[in-house]
């Protein structure tokens, strides 16, 4: 298997953010299913995978298939957050060092998105370092 993605769900099984300092490469891009532009950078894309973590890996979600080769990944995901079922889909590229250097997440169906959209949107806010007036 692929280093990275062992690393990856070794981090979902043990719900241990800390482990993406060393996963995430320098130069990662992070493509969210709602925000237009690429979020390119360590710390950006570290944000939004914590963000990701406490929204999404509930005690239901599951990765239900997977398609690795070589340095590429795919796997696909199941949850449900307030009643609503959520389908998706991590792509997922990395270098020979077994860090993630793309990660592009897909989501299904329309009303799973839209609760992504304002769940992400609350934890990255919380998450974000707070600006001095």
């Amino acid at each position: 298997m692929n280093k990275a993605i062992e690393t990856w769900h070794k981090s979902l099984e043990t719900r241990d953010i800390s482990i993406l300092d060393d996963l995430i490469a320098e130069d990662a891009v992070f493509h969210s299913p709602v925000v237009h532009t690429p979020q390119e950078g360590k710390q950006l894309v570290i944000l939004y995978l914590t963000g990701a973590f406490h929204t999404l890996f509930n005690d239901t979600f599951h990765y239900v298939r997977e398609i690795i080769d070589g340095n590429e990944a795919l796997l696909e995901f199941k949850c449900e957050i307030d009643g609503i079922e959520i389908n998706g889909v991590d792509l997922i590229t990395s270098n020979d060092e077994g860090q993630i250097t793309d990660f592009k997440v897909l989501v299904r169906p329309l009303k799973a998105i839209n609760l992504l959209h304002a769940k992400m949107g609350e934890m990255l806010e919380q998450l974000s370092p707070k600006k001095s007036a």
